[in-house]
């Protein structure tokens, strides 16, 4: 069992999945170790006098496609697990 979660592991990091924020000026792709690999700013959400709303883009944009991440993560652990007669909540 410890083998099939550390492949499991080993697949879901080589999975990415892409978040967008400010309808798509901010883009952020994770894996599913959760690790965030790129961030992509469109360049006319830059203004000097805003900082403030495109640092909010780019926490939304990390903190969905984290979100993303765990769940991808979450779905590979439930298809290794499934038949395997786990009490509900126990993965």
């Amino acid at each position: 069992m410890q083998e099939r979660v550390k492949k499991l592991q080993e697949e879901a990091g080589s999975k990415t999945v892409e978040a967008s924020a400010g309808g798509g000026m901010v883009t952020v792709v994770a894996n599913g170790r959760q690790e965030v690999l790129s961030i992509k700013i469109d360049p006319s959400v830059v203004d000097p006098k805003d900082i403030e709303m495109l640092q909010d883009l780019i926490l939304a944009a990390i903190n969905e496609a984290l979100r993303k991440s765990q769940e991808l993560m979450k779905e590979e652990m439930a298809r290794l697990t499934a038949g395997m007669g786990l009490p509900p909540g126990l993965m």
